[in-house]
């Protein structure tokens, strides 16, 4: 079910009466932190570990914490970390192995774990990167048990974007700033000279139940003009744009472009991108014993595409150079990913651009490919 255009109001001041709300319910609270001068995701015991007074400057390469004038909860964009690593996390054990002292092997599967968590401070773009996720990996031909056990026990409180950062490019992939899909709490945060507070709305029953915990009150008129504005505000601030019309049809057009070695020469395939994006799926399995070899287990890691093992087949990688490991990632990710599961692969949350070390910019490839190849942008 999709929230409501939120219509009550909460006070900044009752906050933590949401922690206590949802730690009664019997989850788990992860949300935005301050650590190593990033705001990441963590388990949260209270709202005084919020980044309050804190926003994010971004830009191509580039991500520096800053102190705003306010005492904002969530007066930034977005940081390396994304809720796939709860979701789809970085490791998982697939199964074990152990030899008795008899030699019998007998094989031990990993308990499934699926602890109810309270996601805090869900952004537009990243709620799309859930749905994503739900495609690839719940609702595809070969679901995921766990990744669809983490799904159904997380509880979604979004938070509609104030901030947004250079690099963000929602507005153009139609998945923010504003809160449009399907979440259990939708706030949306009004910090003003005279008054600070927020509007609330349930998308959920199990929402809800958590509202009806809340000190809340029916918002005025001009109260809830306030919350539009903020988003209307952020909006009108994203100037970045992602090309969409015809860019699957374009880009599968443009696998002999020039500019895919413009971009080999400055790419160092470090992965940097995989690594933060909020929809890339990847893993590889590996496979480790003890010395004795009495005990074997089996890992699932993260991938990505862009590293030379990855497309390794006998007698080396498919994919050796630079260029094409490059382009698999970008035709993927705005071309092929429609044929796959009916939607782009990117949300326009701009964390590639701000984690490349050399800059990289998804949407100024993007709109030279799409260019004739004797007209490519440099």
């Amino acid at each position: 079910m999709q929230a409501t255009a939120p219509s009550v109001r909460m006070e900044r001041s009752d906050f933590p009466r949401l922690f206590e709300a949802l730690q009664a319910a019997g989850y788990a609270v992860f949300g935005p932190t301050l650590r190593d001068e990033a705001i990441v995701y963590a388990e949260l015991e209270g709202a005084d570990q919020l980044p309050a007074g804190w926003t994010d400057e971004q830009g191509p390469g580039h991500y520096r914490m800053r102190r705003r004038g306010d005492d904002k909860l969530f007066g930034y964009a977005v940081g390396p970390h994304s809720w796939k690593q709860l979701l789809h996390p970085p490791e998982q054990r697939v199964w074990r192995a152990e030899r008795d002292a008899n030699g019998r092997i007998q094989f031990v599967p990993e308990a499934l774990a699926a602890p109810p968590r309270a996601f805090l401070g869900v952004r537009a773009c990243e709620l799309a990167a859930i749905r994503v996720q739900d495609r690839v990996l719940r609702e595809g031909a070969l679901a995921d048990g766990g990744y669809a056990a983490r799904r159904a026990a997380a509880f979604l409180v979004a938070v509609e974007c104030s901030d947004p950062a250079a690099t963000c490019f929602c507005t153009s992939t139609g998945t923010g700033p504003g809160v449009e899909a399907e979440c259990d709490l939708v706030l949306t945060e009004v910090c003003e000279a005279d008054e600070h507070y927020f509007l609330v709305a349930a998308g959920s029953e199990r929402g809800r139940d958590v509202a009806a915990q809340l000190p809340l009150r029916e918002a005025s008129a001009d109260e809830r003009a306030a919350g539009r504005a903020v988003v209307a505000g952020a909006a009108a601030r994203i100037t970045r744009q992602l090309p969409q019309a015809g860019l699957p049809e374009a880009l599968a057009q443009a696998l002999e472009h020039p500019r895919w070695d413009d971009v080999a020469e400055r790419c160092l395939t470090c992965g940097n991108c995989t690594l933060v994006c909020p929809t890339c799926f990847c893993t590889t399995v590996e496979d480790t014993s003890d010395v004795s070899g009495a005990v074997a287990e089996r890992w699932r890691r993260w991938d990505t595409c862009f590293s030379l093992d990855f497309s390794h087949l006998h007698g080396g990688s498919v994919r050796a150079s630079n260029r094409s490991r490059y382009r698999q990632w970008l035709t993927h990710k705005l071309s092929t990913w429609h044929e796959q599961f009916g939607s782009s692969g990117c949300v326009g949350c701009g964390r590639c651009i701000a984690w490349c070390p050399v800059g990289i910019d998804i949407t100024e490839e993007a709109a030279a490919l799409r260019q004739e190849p004797g007209h490519a942008q440099h």
